[in-house]
């Protein structure tokens, strides 16, 4: 299959079934960062409610869900830089989650020194920043999975490191066809886990996370160092594991 043919008509008479568990990651503070600013837990949840009413619309098909599932397919608001499967601006939303907290934990070590890349005079941070992987459930009956052999011949733009011009162009494909989940292997694991791109909350089983795992992950001159201790697990990205990508080539390792 090449791009002449991701067309929607194509795309949908090559959805398959798919079910599986998604990691993600994120910061630890997301919900007690509004702690600090109240008196007691009941004025937490007033003030909790009121930043939720503030927010942008949630289609209807997401409202059921808990916050940490919906809250990528919020719309009314631009979307600020475009993502592997979403372009920039007034886009529908993506959920991505990788098969296994290993990969998930690759994805966030990356765009962590991405963001010390495009920061060279930030100092590295004191302490490890603390964060909650958590898992999710998802099965369709419409998912096209680009580690399929069919796919292979477009390998380099499924994995290009920067340009993600053919990504978007092809979930926009999927959408038409009505394609709730895209699989595909991450660019930014060294082991090239799986990712999944929910295009559609849909694709989710049960409308809470069902695991939890704390990771705390280190940034340095030596590069980024993650560690969960239950399950107990220990991962080094080195200053050369993602030094394939330019920016993080350019990236300054020394700094106070």
């Amino acid at each position: 299959m090449s791009s002449s043919t991701w067309t929607p008509a194509a795309l949908s008479s090559d959805a398959r079934a798919l079910a599986g568990t998604g990691w993600r990651l994120v910061e630890a503070q997301h919900r007690v960062s509004t702690l600090k600013l109240v008196d007691s837990v009941e004025e937490q949840d007033a003030l909790e409610d009121l930043i939720q009413a503030s927010k942008p619309s949630l289609p209807p098909d997401c409202r059921h869900l808990h916050d940490l599932l919906s809250t990528p397919f919020r719309y009314g608001a631009v979307y600020p830089n475009g993502s592997r499967f979403r372009r920039a601006g007034l886009t529908e939303g993506v959920f991505y989650a990788s098969e296994t907290p290993g990969t998930a934990v690759a994805e966030v070590a990356f765009y962590r020194l991405l963001f010390y890349s495009e920061s060279p005079d930030t100092p590295w941070p004191a302490n490890p920043a603390e964060y909650t992987a958590f898992s999710t459930q998802y099965a369709t009956r419409r998912a096209v999975d680009l580690a399929r052999p069919r796919y292979a011949k477009d390998r380099s733009l499924w994995m290009h490191l920067t340009d993600y011009a053919p990504c978007q162009a092809f979930a926009e494909a999927a959408r038409a066809a009505r394609i709730d989940v895209i699989r595909y292997a991450s660019v930014r694991d060294p082991q090239q886990g799986k990712n999944v791109a929910l295009l559609s909350c849909r694709a989710f089983v049960k409308p809470r996370p069902v695991g939890h795992q704390t990771w705390h992950i280190r940034l340095s001159a030596a590069g980024a160092h993650a560690v969960c201790e239950a399950p107990k697990s220990r991962v080094t990205f080195g200053r050369q594991t993602f030094a394939a990508d330019p920016r993080i080539a350019r990236l300054r390792w020394e700094r106070n």
